[in-house]
């Protein structure tokens, strides 16, 4: 199986506590590649009023993933910035989008012809999350690059056991080798 190194990576941020494995993450991966890093953070600004009706709508904030304020996605972006630089890695670009996180991590790799996009992901859903789906299942189904799903420690998704009786997994080697 022949190796492939990365050459762009795109990571997404929205300053929660799981940016941050998410933008390390990242970092280590673009500095062990010599890949450069381009670091987005979508955001929005709804007036109040489509914002109330939203959340009454749906049940709840359906921006999940989505830095509300262009203030809070920019001390979002410069502190994701500043760690990905603490990690050694070439940060090409930190680009605030207002929008859709999905849509702007897909749309941010595709213009810069990205080999990998990383984000984080929890395994808690909601409701929302079941009938509109997340940021990350949206990004993985539509990507045309690999996807690195970063997870928090801890989460219950990252403790499950497959039984012992589960799918056998086998690698298959390519021919051309």
């Amino acid at each position: 199986m022949s190796k492939i190194d990365y050459g762009t990576i795109v990571a997404g941020t929205d300053g929660s506590a799981l940016a941050i494995p998410t933008i390390a993450r990242a970092a280590w991966l673009a500095r062990h590649d010599d890949a450069d890093l381009v670091i987005v953070c979508a955001y929005s600004e709804l007036s109040r009023r489509v914002d109330a009706k939203n959340v009454a709508t749906l049940g709840g904030d359906p921006r999940s993933g989505q830095v509300l304020g262009r203030a809070a996605a920019n001390e979002a972006l410069a502190a994701a910035v500043a760690l990905a630089r603490d990690e050694g890695a070439v940060v090409v670009a930190a680009l605030l989008m207002e929008g859709e996180p999905d849509k702007a991590l897909l749309a941010t790799a595709e213009d810069r012809s990205a080999d990998l996009i990383v984000l984080g992901a929890v395994a808690d859903r909601t409701i929302t999350d079941r009938l509109l789906g997340t940021v990350a299942e949206e990004v993985t189904k539509r990507a045309r690059c690999d996807v690195l799903i970063v997870r928090p420690i801890g989460d219950p998704a990252a403790d499950q056991v497959v039984p012992e009786d589960g799918p056998e997994i086998v690698v298959a080697e390519s021919a051309e080798e």
